[in-house]
C-alpha cells in the first residue's frame, strides 16, 4: 500500500483530498500543519507528501525545505491557491517535484500521484534489502536468501521500521504507540519480547543487529 500524507489546514478541503486517494487505492493521511506532519513522520513512513502552501506557523516553503533535508527522494506535490510564477519558482527551489493550483481537478491529482511515484520508481516495489535479508512490503514477507522467515505482521513492521533507519534509536513507547495503539493497555515489557523474537529469527542475517540503547530503547546497527 502506498501511503500519502495530505497537509492542508482547510478540514473539508483535506478530507475529500485524503477520501479520493484512498477511493483510488492509495493509503491517505491527513493533519493540518507540519507541526503535525513532522510527528507523523517521525513514526511512519510516507511515500509521497502533498503540501498547501499558506498555513500558520510554518508555511509551505518551509516545510518543503526541512523535508528535503531528511528526505532526497520523497515526492512532494504542492497543492495551493497561489498562481504567482514567484511561488512556484520559491516551490520549486525548495524541493518540490509538482505544483497544483487550486481549485484542483482530483482526478488530475490522482494522475499527477501516480507520475510522481512511478518517477520515484515507488509503485513497482516496495522492498528493503539488507545484506542477505529482504523485507517486501506490499507482500510483507521477510526472506534470507530467498528462503522465507516466517514472520507476524508486528513482527514485520517493526523490524521494516528500524532498517528504514539505521542508526536511529525508537524508544519503547514510540514502537508501542505506532503499532500497538497508543490506547493500548499492554506493557512496555511486550515490545522488548517482539525485539527478542526478532533477534532470535534473524540471528543468521549477516547484515544488520538489533541494538539496545539502554534507558531508551533500540536501534537497528548495519554491519
Amino acid at each position: 500500500m502506498i501511503n500519502i500524507l495530505v497537509v492542508e489546514d482547510d478540514i473539508k478541503l483535506n478530507q475529500i483530498v485524503c477520501a479520493y486517494l484512498s477511493d483510488n487505492g492509495y493509503a491517505a493521511k491527513g493533519c493540518l500543519n507540519p507541526n503535525e506532519a513532522y510527528d507523523l513522520m517521525y513514526n511512519s513512513l510516507y511515500d509521497l507528501i502533498i503540501s498547501d502552501i499558506m498555513m500558520p506557523e510554518i508555511d509551505g516553503f518551509e516545510f518543503a525545505e526541512t523535508v528535503r533535508s531528511l528526505n532526497k527522494t520523497i515526492p512532494i506535490l504542492f497543492m495551493t491557491a497561489r498562481d504567482d510564477i514567484a511561488s512556484k519558482q520559491k516551490g520549486f527551489r525548495a524541493g518540490i517535484d509538482d505544483y497544483m493550483v487550486k481549485p484542483v481537478n482530483l482526478d488530475e491529482v490522482i494522475l499527477r500521484v501516480a507520475a510522481l511515484l512511478r518517477r520515484a520508481n515507488i509503485m513497482d516495489e516496495k522492498k528493503l534489502t539488507v545484506g542477505s535479508l529482504t523485507l517486501d512490503a506490499d507482500a510483507v514477507t521477510a526472506s534470507i536468501h530467498d528462503e522465507e522467515i516466517p514472520v507476524t505482521v508486528r513482527e514485520f513492521n517493526i523490524l521494516f521500521k528500524l532498517l528504514s533507519y539505521p542508526k536511529k534509536t525508537f524508544s519503547r513507547a514510540q514502537l508501542m504507540d505506532e503499532f500497538w495503539g497508543i490506547d493500548s493497555d499492554t506493557s512496555l515489557r511486550a515490545v522488548d519480547v517482539y525485539i527478542t523474537k526478532l533477534r532470535d529469527k534473524f540471528s543468521v542475517c549477516d547484515g544488520f543487529q538489533i541494538v539496545t540503547v539502554h534507558g531508551l530503547g533500540y536501534k537497528a546497527v548495519l554491519k
